[in-house]
């Protein structure tokens, strides 16, 4: 059935056309709707025998679920921000015990200064947890990556992440294909777990491992995730089949045939991109790009494949690593090790900036003559950083710069009216 319906009330309908058995949840911008409509959805009864779990705070929802999870039963929470931050020692652990646990993030900037608009900071930060990344690019996609998510992490005995952009995403009301129930139990077996739980058969779980077997437990969880780079293209095939419209997988490109330079990117700026990317090729450029579809695992050998012979690469990211520069670009730069071609890292978007085809154009226009400074930040109020600096030189004080620099920012805008 096709509905033009919001991005988090689409993510609703899948989840619950995958039969959880258990959803804890804790409101938090921009995930609130989601979690709300699910609700409202248990306590109709539309979702069999489900049950809503209201708890006091993200780091429980998370922790109900590990043992809901481990005895047995299929498991679904969302969350944000600090709130994925709270629940930071509970996403590891749900990966160390190989738990098939799915979760939404609507990426949002982290704080401090509070920033409630979207970025990939939150994600980011717990790349390494052991959990499988997925990036949405529409909403159609991100409900489609939710019916994947749960085969992939039964299949696998792993958590999986799906990641959508809050604001751009969640609370956009786009066209989305809901599929009939039919469709998804046929593509989503009944969940078999491993043990349920029963009380004339106790056992004990999350057992202390000291350091002659932790080591070869991390391994293994290497070796799963590895795994999980034959079998997210094998399902997205078994999707793409089933449910008659494409399934991207682990990346995709777009206008690659021909290209000799192309932009990497994840999440929705992969469509202002392709826009950016038409634009320049009318213009006689032989621009592409390559969305990446599954982060974590990263798609090493894939993106070498699609990018081998270019003579420039830039890659797009809504993060920062402090001090250091781009996350995604880093690996980026690891997967092209030997083929000499150049990789830009270009920060866009922190804190919900909005990315233009002008910007991207300009910046493929500068990466294309070797101008860019490494890394760029698109669309940097430098007049607002040179003051701040000369600030801090005259009076060497410490403490907080967010608010003097918004006042800052204000009164050059005033200036410029």
């Amino acid at each position: 059935m096709r509905a033009q319906i919001e991005g988090s009330q689409a993510v609703a309908e899948v989840v619950v056309l995958c039969r959880p058995d258990v959803i804890a949840a804790y409101p938090i911008t921009p995930q609130t709707h989601i979690v709300e409509r699910l609700s409202r959805m248990v306590k109709q009864g539309d979702v069999g025998r489900c049950q809503f779990l209201n708890v006091e705070s993200e780091f429980a929802a998370l922790s109900a679920l590990i043992g809901a999870s481990a005895t047995g039963a299929r498991t679904y929470t969302a969350t944000t921000s600090q709130g994925l931050l709270f629940m930071a020692e509970a996403v590891y652990n749900a990966a160390g015990l190989g738990l098939p646990i799915v979760m939404t993030i609507a990426n949002r900037a982290v704080g401090a200064p509070i920033n409630i608009w979207n970025d990939h900071s939150d994600s980011m930060a717990l790349r390494d947890a052991g959990w499988i990344q997925l990036y949405a690019e529409t909403n159609q996609e991100a409900a489609d990556l939710h019916i994947q998510a749960f085969r992939l992490a039964e299949e696998l005995s792993c958590p999986v992440m799906v990641c959508m952009d809050g604001y751009i995403l969640t609370h956009a009301y786009e066209p989305v294909d809901l599929p009939d129930r039919s469709l998804v139990d046929a593509f989503l077996p009944p969940f078999s777990p491993v043990q349920v739980l029963d009380p004339s058969d106790p056992i004990s779980i999350g057992a202390m491992v000291g350091p002659e077997a932790f080591t070869e437990v991390k391994y293994l969880a290497h070796q799963q995730q590895l795994r999980a780079l034959a079998l997210v293209p094998e399902v997205a095939g078994v999707f793409e089949q089933q449910f008659q419209r494409p399934s991207r997988g682990l990346c995709s490109p777009y206008r690659m045939e021909d290209a000799d330079v192309a932009v990497i990117a994840l999440g929705s700026v992969i469509g202002t991109i392709k826009d950016t990317v038409d634009e320049l090729r009318r213009e006689g450029i032989a621009a592409g790009c390559v969305k990446i579809g599954c982060y974590r695992p990263f798609p090493t050998l894939q993106l070498r494949a699609e990018l081998e012979g270019l003579t420039c690469v830039i890659v797009v990211e809504k993060d920062l690593a402090v001090g250091m520069g781009g996350i995604v670009s880093a690996d980026v730069q690891i997967a092209l090790q030997g083929l000499h071609i150049p990789v830009h890292t270009v920060i866009a978007g922190l804190g919900g900036r909005s990315i233009s085809k002008a910007s991207l154009k300009q910046m493929i226009h500068e990466a294309r003559a070797e101008r860019l400074s490494e890394p760029h930040f698109l669309d940097l109020n430098m007049t607002a950083i040179n003051d701040e600096l000369a600030r801090r030189r005259d009076q060497r004080r410490a403490g907080p710069v967010a608010e003097h620099l918004v006042r800052a920012i204000n009164a050059i805008g005033t200036k410029v009216v």
